[in-house]
Parts: structure tokens; sequence; C-alpha cells
């Protein structure tokens, strides 16, 4: 295994923030769902702050920093911690212990802590030369797959963008109210925001605040849409009046920034296999004050067949490793491996295969993945240009992490000819 020697955490100046036992346990009960029982972590991050709603915004903000902080890290926290490491109450601690250190606390005299050895700790950090899958916390089986796909150099850049921070991201909601309207209100408040060159509808949030209790979201001024994410409606090139198909929806983050784009003006099926994501999508569309959506249950090729031939604009959003988000999904780096990524390819083929036949001749069709990989991208979209020489390749771009310092987005546009 290769050799890495740009650690991805390093030993940080003293924070002198005090810190309280309640807490550290919230994060060692976390992570033992989190990585011991496999949980999806905003999904136990979210359960905890449901069951513990008096939890204050610096608890929250603490907890969610600490666990993910340590998920992004966890191959190297573990090798970190050593012997002391295990899935038992104290072995977590441990972890936690080191996690801190690392980030600059000095560490009280607890209990929990009074094996933690800090000159020894020290010489620790300063070690480098480990295997990448231990540097970088990925799994062996990811790292094998990331070489196969984009090779060394590649995956090494963008596996290290990735383990930075994930940025805190607006889509201001032009249907309501301008960029500049909710970036005075926002700084007013004494907020650091900031506008984004290159992303007309976006707005970087730097600071710690609960958006989703803001005035402002719950009257659908804003999203919180990263800016990588924002590039793929404006790709689709919908303008308004067109009935548009997104046809892998989910919960609608991008079929609102479409209908944003159209102006409300149009019409947009907004189809996904999961109901109550589409249900989220309803309530999100009232919210951002969006009229033209229409859901549709996906439950089977009889509902693809129903509309083909009938779209002006055709989105694929479709289902991917996620390889290039892996910065806001950290725990995706220990559950990806080779089985889901030939299931992953092979759901790709055929939701690209079927549901085109709904785009119109003369129609557009963007294929998009949250992915890095070669597979998952722009080998999918050659494939489907051999067999369908009716359709044209006129456009395809990556975006990568490294470069942009967000989210890794592959899209193609494609045009039917007839």
């Amino acid at each position: 295994m290769n050799e890495n020697t740009h650690p991805a955490i390093t030993l940080q100046a003293g924070i002198k923030q005090k810190i309280y036992p309640a807490r550290v346990e919230a994060v060692v009960r976390i992570l033992d769902e989190v990585m011991g029982k496999k949980e999806y972590a905003d999904k136990a991050l979210e359960r905890y702050f449901k069951a513990n709603k008096k939890a204050g915004a610096d608890d929250r903000a603490f907890i969610a920093e600490m666990v993910y902080d340590a998920v992004r890290h966890w191959n190297y926290l573990v090798w970190f911690t050593g012997d002391s490491f295990s899935f038992k109450r104290e072995g977590l601690w441990a972890l936690a212990g080191n996690l801190l250190f690392l980030k600059g606390y000095i560490l009280p005299e607890w209990n929990e802590f009074s094996k933690f050895n800090r000159k020894a700790a020290e010489e620790r950090a300063k070690r480098s030369k480990l295997p990448r899958t231990i540097l970088q916390s990925v799994s062996q089986e990811l790292d094998e797959l990331a070489l196969e796909e984009i090779g060394e150099e590649l995956w090494e850049r963008e596996l290290l963008a990735m383990n930075e921070k994930a940025p805190v991201i607006l889509r201001v909601n032009t249907l309501k109210t301008t960029v500049n309207h909710v970036m005075d209100v926002l700084a007013g408040e004494g907020l650091d925001v900031e506008e984004i060159p290159g992303y007309p509808d976006a707005l970087r949030l730097n600071g710690k605040v609960n958006l989703f209790r803001h005035p402002l979201f719950s009257a659908g001024y804003f999203e919180v849409q990263d800016a990588g994410s924002q590039t793929i409606a404006p790709f689709l090139q919908a303008e308004s009046g067109m009935r548009v198909i997104d046809a892998c929806a989910g919960a609608g983050g991008k079929t609102l920034h479409l209908a944003s784009l159209m102006q409300n003006k149009g019409k947009i099926i907004a189809m996904d296999v999961e109901h109550y994501k589409l249900n989220e999508l309803k309530n999100r569309a009232v919210r951002n004050g969006v009229s033209i959506i229409e859901t549709r249950l996906i439950e089977g090729m009889k509902t693809i067949k129903r509309m083909e031939n009938s779209a002006d604009r055709l989105l694929l959003d479709v289902p991917c490793t996620g390889s290039g988000v892996l910065r806001r999904n950290p725990d995706a780096k220990y559950k990806i491996d080779r089985t889901f990524f030939i299931r992953v390819v092979k759901t790709q083929q055929e939701i690209l295969e079927n549901y085109s036949k709904m785009l119109k001749p003369g129609g557009i069709m963007v294929y998009a993945t949250c992915s890095l990989f070669a597979s998952e991208n722009e080998n999918q979209v050659q494939a489907f240009l051999a067999n369908h020489p009716q359709y044209e390749l006129l456009e395809q771009a990556y975006h990568y992490p490294s470069q942009t310092g967000f989210d890794g987005f592959y899209m193609a546009r494609l045009r039917r000819e007839a």
C-alpha cells in the first residue's frame, strides 16, 4: 500500500473552550451507532437531537462537529488511539479524547481520560508516513476501486480535499427574493455571509447557526444546497413554459432550482421510487412558492411508458456511489464496496436506457451523478451513445472538490435528434 505524507488531520493550536462530560458522552454514544452499528451519521444525529430537544445550540454544534470529525478521520483515530480503542464505552472515550487532543483541547482530569499520555500522543502526531487508508481514513476496498477508476494522483488530491469540513451553502430562491436581500438580512444579524463568484444564486455562510429555524428559511427565501449541486439545474437549459421531467427527483433540491430558473412557468414532473421523498418535495414546494411541480411515484415501467416522448427537458440525476460527496457524507468512505459499485452501475444503465424514452425528439437530457468514477460517468454516456445514434453529446463536465472547494459532480448534456 502506498504511503502518504499528507495527514488529513494534524495537531491544532490550543482551544480554551470548556469541555462538558455530557457532550462527550453523547458523541461516544452516537459514534457507537454510526461506526459500530453502521448507522448513517446524519440520521443518528437527527435521532439524538429529536430525543434531546433541550440540547442548546452550542451543545448541538459541538456534538455534530465532533461526530463528523471522528467519522471523517476514523481509521487514523483508531490507529492513533492504539490498543486503548474498542467499541466498548472506555475505548470510544479514549478515541474521543485523542480527537479532542488533536483538535487542540486540553483534556480535563476525568477518569475517562486517566490513561491518556500527552507526551506519547505528541510523538504519534508527528508520524506521517502511513498507508493512505489510515492517513486519509478510507476503506481498503474503496481505495482500490478509486485507483482503478481515476488513478492515484487524482484520487489522492480529491480524497484530501474531501476530508475537509463541508461548507454551508445557501441557494437563494429568486422567485421570492434576491441574493442581495438575503445577504443583507443575514449580515445585519452579525452573520458572516458572502457571495460566490460563478454561482449566481449561492451564498456561503461562515460560522454556526441553525438555518432551518431562521425566519427567511421558513418563508422560503432560501434552501441549503451545495454550490456544486447548484450547477446541475442550469446545465439542463430549461426555459419558462417547457415541460420538464426530473426523473430521479428525491426530495427535490434540483427540482426547486429548476422551478426558480423557469420563473414558475411551465410544468415540472418530479418522479421518484420513494413516496416519502415526494411528500417532502410537496412541502418544500409550498414553502418556496412553487406551483408548477407535479409529483409522480414510479411504480414500474408502466409509469415511464405513459410518458414516452413527452419531455422538452429530462434530468436524470441518477443513484451513484457518492464518491464526489464524501466530505458531506464521510461515513460512506467505509460503506462503498465493489458489490455496491457493480449494483449502482447496473441501475444507472437501466435508468439511462429506459427513462431516456420520455424525452421528445429535439429535446435535451442531462445525465448527472455525484460521483468521480469513470464507470458511472463518461463510460455510461459513451455506452449509451454507441447504442443510440439518435442522441448527440453536446457537453460534459466534472466539478472536482479539489478545484472548486464544493461537492464533486459529473454532468453530460445530450440532444435527441429523432
